[in-house]
C-alpha cells in the first residue's frame, strides 16, 4: 500500500479536478468588494486633498490681489493728497479757499465712491469654490455608481 496512489468513489476527484481547472486568476467576489472599498477610499482621500489644494491656490491668489489693492491704494493716496491740495490752491485763485476745498472734496469722494463699488463687485464675482474637485467628484460618483452596478 506504500507508494500505492489514493483511491476513492471517483465524485472526490470530480470536484478537486474541477476546483484545479478553475482559472485561479479570477478575483472573488469579496476581493472585488474589497478592492472597490480600498479605490473608493484612496479616491475620497484623493478628493479632499484636491479640493485643499485648489481652494489654498485661491486664497492664496486672492490674499495676494487684496495685498497690491491695499498697497497701490496707499501709494495712489498719498498722490492724490497732493493732487487734491494743488487743486484746491488753484481754485483758491478764483474762489475763497472754503468753497475750493469744498468742490475738490465732493469731486474726490463721488470719485472714491465710483472706485470702491468697481472693487467690491470685482471681488464679489470671484468664486472661492474648487471647480475642478467638484467635477471631479461628479465624475468619481458617476463612475462609482456604474462599478456598483
Amino acid at each position: 500500500m506504500q507508494g500505492e496512489p489514493l483511491r476513492n468513489s471517483g465524485l472526490v476527484d470530480r470536484n478537486m479536478q474541477r476546483d484545479l481547472d478553475r482559472p485561479t486568476s479570477e478575483p472573488t467576489l469579496g476581493d472585488l468588494f474589497t478592492s472597490l472599498t480600498s479605490d473608493l477610499t484612496t479616491l475620497v482621500r484623493k478628493e479632499i486633498e484636491l479640493a485643499r489644494t485648489e481652494t489654498m491656490e485661491k486664497v492664496t491668489s486672492v490674499t495676494r490681489n487684496i495685498v497690491m489693492i491695499v498697497a497701490g491704494g496707499l501709494v495712489a493716496y498719498a498722490g492724490l493728497i497732493a493732487l487734491i491740495m494743488a487743486a484746491i490752491f488753484l481754485l483758491n485763485r478764483a474762489m475763497s479757499l472754503w468753497l475750493s476745498a469744498l468742490i475738490v472734496g465732493i469731486v474726490v469722494i463721488v470719485v472714491g465712491a465710483i472706485l470702491l463699488s468697481i472693487g467690491r463687485s470685482r471681488l464679489s464675482n470671484m468664486s472661492v469654490v474648487p471647480e475642478k474637485t467638484v467635477e471631479s467628484i461628479k465624475e468619481n460618483t458617476a463612475w462609482a455608481k456604474e462599478q456598483v452596478k
